[in-house]
């Protein structure tokens, strides 16, 4: 299934799997984003602010926000 993003979001995504590793590619990088968003929905757990607060901070370091 096809899901289509702004390109400079996709070209940030494919940074991120060259140089962090884990993933081999933006699919799956994206499905287990939203594998993670949407589990946490359903189980209606979510993060804890603190750890909420340490993704952000992640994703700012990274130049994500």
């Amino acid at each position: 299934m096809a899901v289509h993003v702004d390109r400079e979001l996709y070209e940030r995504a494919v940074r991120f799997v060259e140089e962090q590793g884990g993933f081999s590619s933006v699919d799956e990088l994206v499905e287990f984003l939203l594998s993670e968003v949407l589990s946490e929905e359903e189980s209606g757990s979510g993060m804890i602010e603190e750890d909420e607060e340490k993704v952000k901070e992640r994703l700012r370091s990274l130049g994500y926000i």
